[in-house]
């Protein structure tokens, strides 16, 4: 196993802003996940298990109770993904391997996946929302970035490649 998963993360300083102790990848809802062949990149969009304590006031008066990110894995090789349901929980473990490499589990109840990929990962796209009673995340959002908060206010379609391919 590695220290916390936030020391892997290349820009961890938006996160961090946002809470007194980053919570643990543990219980996060898997929305959904993104391969891209250059590099090759896989990106989870994922909600965190607990709210932040240092929100934005705005999101706050919104009533949101959700935090959302896009957690990007560089240099993925070995990938095995068996099962997938949208929206389930899973845990994401990481242990460490020569090069500069980690492994990765994401066990769920509905998912199985392990990989292996470069040490230094990416988060991008925090949002904020109130996810509804059958766990939606769909209507009103609010986003961390001042270019995604001009660009958007709810999740756009999976078509925006500027939001799903890039972080």
């Amino acid at each position: 196993m590695t220290d916390h998963w936030i020391d892997l993360v290349a820009n961890p300083h938006p996160l961090k802003s946002l809470y007194s102790a980053v919570p643990p990848l543990q219980s996060v809802r898997l929305r959904s996940l993104h391969l891209d062949w250059r590099g090759p990149t896989l990106t989870l969009r994922i909600d965190l298990p607990s709210y932040p304590d240092h929100a934005p006031p705005d999101w706050s008066k919104y009533g949101h109770n959700t935090l959302q990110l896009h957690l990007r894995f560089l240099a993925v090789d070995d990938l095995i993904l068996d099962g997938w349901i949208p929206a389930t929980p899973v845990d994401i473990n990481f242990s460490r391997l020569d090069d500069r490499r980690i492994r990765t589990q994401v066990p769920g109840t509905a998912l199985d996946s392990t990989f292996t990929c470069s040490d230094s990962l990416i988060i991008g796209h925090l949002s904020s929302f109130r996810r509804t009673a059958s766990g939606s995340d769909e209507g009103m959002r609010s986003f961390l970035h001042p270019l995604d908060a001009r660009r958007f206010s709810s999740l756009p379609g999976t078509h925006e490649g500027t939001f799903y391919g890039h972080t």
